[in-house]
């Protein structure tokens, strides 16, 4: 499966930026600075509680920004002490900062701030080292403040790329003083960053899904097509202390709407095995080619995972698909009316009947049903196989239904196309299915036990896989499997996924099913691994 990163845009420019911050000097006088998609323990900035120092009450801030999004990708992160009550920044100070992307070390050393504030620049350069690089020019916060701010360049690998950034910051100094205790103060600022997952489904084919992450940096990325599961590991530190700074973790993924499979009605998501609650999902169809799900989860929901586990160094997410009964849905292009369907039987195929079943909402109306005008039709490839033109139900208790005959020669991706709800152009969109599905085959499969041996052995690398794979071809020239010959295909370098292995081994031992094993077999034929020969 291969994986790529790409830098989440922000929507908000250098110039509203500005206006807001002013706006906010002026009328809060607080020196807060908010910043779309950037979260320092779940939030934009992070303000942490006064403390006494010689008689007053000083706060620490952190904030972030991309240097110009119009011109680079530059994050820049920026700490101030301040006098909590008057919000001015103290001058002379000296902090001793040590800081930490993700699990990567990047500098401990003082820093001297003539007026209690400065700006870290990190800048991504193909380089093993990190380089410290002190400039003092103008910068958009000292620009705001009317002096000139310190700004440090910090130069390295993929440091502009998002993701967690810790300091450990000591106040050794402030307003020319060296103070007998130090201020100690543990900070973490989260940059959004987006992992790039392509791979190829058994059913549709090249698809790619996007996890954009506001917490840190992910890995062990994995999706099942059986079981419509996503998979992935990101770093978290699980004590209480992290917990109470932790305000929300927010994870998003972003999947093309021509992946049928997961246009489901809803997700789930598990935490290190435990099951969340519904609020943290919500489902955003607004776009018009992908849609996004966004995962909150807040320090309730934290605390629950913290007190009901153990023994874990992150989290290890489990996002599961709804799939108690076939229904997806999809937005018009208008934003107006959501579509809900389903379908009858369950594995649709060739040359047989078939029932679509859908409603029309009102997303305005909070997804009641609505009667209205509607074009139907069915595609492949832009050829219509069906279409039909009504009027929709608005009962709760009816669905409107259409039924169809599959042509014979009509196998694959098709495409169910809603237009012209209300006499509206825009009103309009497509929810791709399947007929003939690799995976939701309900044959009843007997297979041999010589094969399941040949199985545990080949997992274990006692036989090749020209081995195995005559042992399948047997299976399939036995039509003891069944696999229609539209799913061959061919393939010049054919490798066996390691996933397939996997498979073969939980099954030889009894952990799988023979339908499930038969999914993957399928699978392999549809890709041209296995040449069936007639």
């Amino acid at each position: 499966m291969e994986k790529k990163y790409a830098k989440k845009i922000q929507t908000s420019g250098p110039n509203l930026k500005i206006i807001f911050f002013i706006v906010v000097l002026l009328f809060s006088s607080l020196f807060v600075i908010t910043f779309e998609n950037v979260y320092g323990h779940g939030i934009g900035s992070e303000i942490f509680p006064p403390v006494e120092l010689n008689g007053r009450l000083v706060s620490l801030e952190v904030s972030s920004s991309q240097k110009d999004p119009n011109t680079d990708d530059d994050q820049q992160i920026s700490i101030s002490l301040i006098d909590f009550n008057s919000k001015i920044t103290l001058r002379d100070v000296t902090f001793l900062i040590k800081s930490e992307r993700g699990e990567q070390f990047l500098f401990e050393q003082e820093f001297k701030a003539d007026n209690g504030f400065i700006v870290f620049n990190f800048v991504s350069k193909d380089s093993d080292l990190i380089i410290i690089d002190d400039n003092n020019s103008d910068s958009i916060f000292g620009s705001l403040l009317g002096f000139e701010s310190r700004l440090v360049n910090v130069v390295g690998s993929k440091l502009s790329e998002g993701g967690l950034y810790k300091f450990d910051i000591k106040v050794i100094t402030a307003d020319s003083k060296k103070l007998k205790e130090p201020l100690v103060f543990n900070a973490g600022i989260s940059i959004a960053q987006t992992t790039i997952h392509n791979f190829i489904d058994p059913n549709f084919g090249e698809q790619t899904i996007n996890v954009i992450t506001y917490y840190d940096e992910i890995s062990h990325f994995e999706y099942d097509p059986y079981s419509k599961e996503i998979r992935y590991f990101m770093p978290f530190e699980w004590s209480e202390s992290n917990i109470n700074q932790t305000s929300v973790v927010h994870e998003e993924i972003s999947i093309s709407k021509e992946f049928g499979d997961l246009l489901v009605s809803g997700f789930t998501m598990y935490v290190n095995e435990i099951k969340l609650s519904e609020d943290v999902v919500t489902i955003d169809d607004f776009f018009s080619d992908e849609r996004v799900v966004h995962f909150i989860i807040y320090q309730k929901e934290l605390l629950n995972i913290f007190k009901n586990t153990s023994n874990y160094d992150g989290m290890n997410f489990v996002i599961k698909s709804d799939r108690d009964y076939t229904h997806l849905r999809s937005v018009t292009e208008n934003g107006q009316f959501r579509i809900f369907v389903s379908w009858e039987p369950n594995n649709l195929q060739s040359n047989s009947n078939a029932k679509i079943i859908f409603d029309i909402t009102d997303i305005f109306l909070k997804n009641k049903p609505v009667a209205t005008n509607y074009d139907f039709s069915i595609t492949q490839n832009d050829k219509i196989i069906f279409e039909q033109s009504g009027f929709s139900t608005d009962s709760g208790n009816e669905h409107n239904i259409v039924e169809f005959l599959i042509p014979k020669d009509i196998t694959g991706i098709v495409h169910l196309n809603f237009k012209n709800l209300d006499n509206n152009n825009l009103a309009r969109t497509t929810i791709p299915i399947i007929i003939n599905s690799v995976i939701d085959q309900n044959d009843i499969i007997s297979i041999p036990e010589w094969i399941k041996n040949n199985a545990e052995w080949w997992a274990a690398g006692q036989i090749d896989d020209d081995s195995f794979i005559q042992g399948i071809e047997y299976l399939i020239k036995n039509e003891i499997i069944i696999i229609p010959k539209t799913l061959q295909t061919t393939l010049e370098s054919p490798v066996i996924p390691s996933w397939i292995k996997n498979n073969a081994e939980w099954w030889a031992a009894g952990q799988i099913d023979d339908k499930t094993f038969v999914k993957g077999i399928k699978f392999l034929v549809k890709e041209g691994i296995l040449q069936i020969s007639n």
